[in-house]
């Protein structure tokens, strides 16, 4: 009986411990959505100033009142010419940016403010992490596509200089 009773004793341990590992191997897998890009820098949202009775004045202010700005658009960085940027992770969730810099290059406007990330290559960066997603095909047959103006670019990131007015984005492909 002494033997039935350790046994059982037993069993229930392991099976508390089998629902411990359990619990804790479901949190520690808990991926969060996306990391927020490492620029040091502040974010910054412009919405157009209104009058009193709710009309655009011409005129940015920073802030702004909820619901004034474009929802959704993270201005980022500082300088004489702007561009949007987008990403678009591999479910289709889209985070996009203004991104004001004084760089000659997307490339360099980019890794300037930590958004993109990536290994140096022949034919220049290889994108591997944008706005801290990682898309490698080496680990899991994805990359990054880079798009000008929705088609998609002849040219790499890092070569391809800042046009006013172009809208750039990256999207993870298989």
């Amino acid at each position: 009986m002494q033997r039935k009773t350790s046994n059982m004793l037993l069993s229930r341990i392991l099976c508390m411990m089998l629902i411990v590992a359990m619990a804790l191997f479901t949190v520690g897998c808990k991926k969060d959505e996306k990391e927020t890009p490492k620029s040091g820098q502040e974010t910054k949202v412009t919405a157009p100033a209104k009058d009193s009775q709710g009309e655009a004045t011409g005129e940015d202010t920073e802030g702004g009142q909820a619901g004034d700005a474009e929802e959704g658009v993270t201005e980022l960085g500082e300088g004489k010419m702007s561009f949007n940027f987008s990403v678009v992770d591999k479910d289709g969730n889209e985070t996009k940016f203004v991104i004001h810099t004084d760089a000659e290059t997307v490339g360099a406007a980019l890794m300037e403010l930590g958004l993109v990330e990536g290994d140096e290559e022949d034919y220049g960066l290889y994108v591997k992490k944008v706005n801290g997603i990682l898309a490698d095909y080496d680990v899991d047959k994805t990359y990054w596509a880079f798009y000008i103006n929705g088609e998609y670019a002849m040219s790499g990131v890092d070569k391809t200089p800042i046009t006013e007015g172009e809208s750039y984005l990256f999207k993870v492909e298989k």
